[in-house]
């Protein structure tokens, strides 16, 4: 009976140190990292990235006092995920602050170079894959192929290079001194007139054209190769 107690004794005592365990607070350095992959996570949202993963390293894990409150954590700049900067900080009387460095490295699977692309020319669907690399460093990728397809390269660009937003500009569908299609729809009813682009603009610029017909200048919106819609109110 009294080696039964005391086996029963242990065991409880065994469930009660693991029940504090799991109940005890994780540690700074964790919930640094926490915050920083939900911060990834939402820039990678935020950009349309896909299949997103990242190595964390919190690189400045110091042992910080004891906190009767729940320490607050902030982030203080996630613009590069090589060093994003964090604070921890107790709201205790006195209380302290202690800042964290952390280190990222972040891949997804994001457009690429799949043929050699001169400057000024554009992309065709052979000329663009998608494959999973590295962007720790890359503040704007493309996440799919149909986002760069079309799109002008301003540079040279060699096979398994990403692709890039900045690096990339919309082709000129309109030229200044063009004849374009004036095309106006409403109710179903579409009524199209001659008339000259005195700009030069890209699909979705808006441009100013005269009417062959009455001469008059107007502004409107290019839609396509030689083709002007009104703006939209």
């Amino acid at each position: 009976m009294i080696a039964f107690c005391k086996a029963t004794l242990v065991a409880s005592t065994f469930a009660l140190f693991s029940a504090l365990a799991q109940a005890a607070p994780q540690s700074i350095p964790v919930q640094i990292e926490q915050a920083a992959r939900a911060e990834l996570d939402r820039q990678m949202a935020s950009a349309g990235l896909t299949e997103p993963q990242f190595e964390v390293a919190v690189v400045t894990a110091r042992a910080a006092p004891p906190c009767a409150q729940n320490v607050v954590i902030e982030a203080l700049d996630t613009r590069s995920p090589q060093r994003m900067r964090f604070l921890a900080r107790c709201n205790d009387a006195p209380g302290w602050r202690y800042e964290y460095i952390v280190r990222a490295r972040v891949t997804a699977m994001v457009a690429i170079a799949a043929a050699p692309v001169s400057a000024n020319e554009a992309l065709t669907d052979a000329q663009v894959t998608i494959e999973r690399r590295d962007i720790s460093n890359i503040a704007d990728p493309i996440s799919s192929p149909e986002e760069a397809v079309g799109q002008m390269s301003r540079r040279m660009l060699r096979p398994g290079d990403i692709l890039r937003s900045g690096q990339l500009s919309s082709p000129v569908l309109v030229k200044r001194g063009d004849a374009v299609v004036m095309i106006a729809r409403r109710e179903g009813i579409e009524v199209s007139t001659a008339g000259e682009a005195l700009d030069a603009g890209a699909r979705g610029a808006v441009v100013r054209v005269r009417n062959a017909g009455s001469g008059q200048v107007v502004r409107m919106r290019v839609s396509g190769q030689g083709t002007v819609e009104p703006i939209a109110p």
